[in-house]
C-alpha cells in the first residue's frame, strides 16, 4: 500500500492502541499524528487503576517524551488542544478477559466508534515470569480480540508479535502462521490451557508453602524457559509471543487479521527525526557505546545478516 493510500485509509478514523507507552506504540501514536492529524481519535489504552493514573502516565511516558517535540513545534501553542481533542486516555489492562473498561460509557464509545485495533501490548522480557507473560503476551492478545470483535465498525485488527517467534532456526524462514498446539520442534502436546494450569497451579504452590515474593519470581522464570524450551523456544518471551498468535489466528473468525513481526527494533532512523531512542534493550546498549566512543569492536561473525528495524 502507497504512503497516500495509508494516509487516506486513515482519515478520519478512530483507532484503539494497546500498550501505547511501549517503545514501538509511542512512535506510532506520534507519527499519526503528526503525518495524518485528520485521525478521528487515537483510544490509549495504558495499565492503570483509574483515569487520574492513566492520564498521569500518559503526560510522563508519552507526551512528554523528546519524541514529541516535532510535533509540539508544528503546533505552538495549540499543541495541548489538539492531543486534547485527538487523544482519549482508556484506563485497563489486557491480562482481564473485560479489559478492566470501568466506564461503561466509554466502552460503548469504543465499540461504537473504533474503526482500528492496534495491539502492541506486551512484556519484552525474555526470562518473564511465566504467569506474568502468560497473561499478557498470550491470554492478553485474546482477549484484546474479543474485545475487537465487539467493535461494529472494526475495519482491521492489527497485532504486533515478533519475528523471532521462528526460534533461532536459520536459513529461509516463510511467514507461516502458526495453527494452534504446532511446535518448532516437532514435540507434540503444546495446549495453552494446559500452560496456564501448569503456571497456575505452580504459584499456587508457591504461595502455600510460603515462598517469599524473590523465590516464587526465581521458579516462576525458570518454569518459562523450561517450558519454552520444551517446545523448541530460546525464552519465554518469543514462546508466548508465539501462543499470542494463535490464540487471535485460531479465534479471529471473519475479523480481518495482520499479524506485524518487528526483529531488533532501534532508534529513529529520520522521523520525528533520527536516532531518539528509549531505555538500553536488546542491541541498544551496544549502539550507545559505540556512539560514545567506548566500544571500538565489536567480534562477530562476518557472514551474518544483522536485522534492525529503525
Amino acid at each position: 500500500m502507497e504512503s497516500g493510500s495509508v494516509l487516506q485509509f486513515l482519515d478520519n478514523k478512530s483507532i484503539f492502541v494497546i500498550g501505547a507507552t511501549g517503545f514501538l506504540a509511542k512512535i506510532f501514536v506520534e507519527k499519526i499524528l503528526r503525518v495524518q492529524p485528520n485521525v478521528k481519535k487515537l483510544y490509549l489504552l495504558l495499565r492503570a487503576e483509574d483515569l487520574k493514573s492513566a492520564t498521569q502516565r500518559f503526560h510522563n511516558e508519552i507526551i512528554g517524551k523528546e519524541l514529541f517535540k516535532v510535533l509540539k513545534e508544528k503546533w505552538g501553542n495549540n499543541f495541548n488542544s489538539f492531543i486534547s481533542e485527538k487523544i482519549t486516555v482508556v484506563p485497563g489492562d489486557i491480562s482481564h478477559e473485560d479489559l478492566v473498561l470501568k466506564n461503561s460509557k466509554l466502552e460503548k464509545e469504543l465499540w461504537r466508534e473504533v474503526d482500528i485495533v492496534v495491539n502492541s501490548a506486551a512484556t519484552t522480557n525474555f526470562d518473564e515470569r511465566y504467569d506474568v507473560a502468560l497473561g499478557l503476551n498470550a491470554l492478553g492478545a485474546k482477549h484484546v480480540l474479543d474485545f475487537a470483535k465487539k467493535c461494529a465498525k472494526l475495519k482491521v485488527f492489527v497485532h504486533v508479535s515478533t519475528a523471532y517467534v521462528a526460534g533461532e532456526k536459520s536459513g529461509l524462514i516463510l511467514e507461516s502462521s502458526f495453527s494452534m498446539g504446532k511446535t518448532l520442534n516437532g514435540v507434540s502436546g503444546l495446549d495453552i490451557n494446559v500452560e496456564m494450569k501448569v503456571a497456575e497451579e505452580e504459584l499456587k504452590q508457591l504461595q502455600a508453602q510460603g515462598a517469599s515474593e524473590k523465590e516464587i519470581t526465581r521458579v516462576m522464570k525458570d518454569l518459562g524457559t523450561e517450558r519454552a524450551r520444551l517446545f523448541g523456544w530460546p525464552n519465554t518471551y518469543v514462546f508466548t509471543k508465539a501462543m499470542g498468535e494463535m490464540l487471535v489466528g485460531n479465534f479471529k473468525g471473519n475479523l480481518p487479521l495482520v499479524i506485524v513481526r518487528p526483529a531488533v527494533v532501534t532508534s529513529t532512523f529520520k522521523e520525528p527525526f533520527p536516532g531518539w531512542i528509549e531505555g538500553l534493550r536488546t542491541i541498544d546498549s551496544v549502539i550507545v557505546g559505540i556512539g560514545k566512543g567506548n566500544i571500538t569492536c565489536f567480534l562477530g561473525n562476518p557472514k551474518v545478516t544483522v536485522d534492525l528495524v529503525s
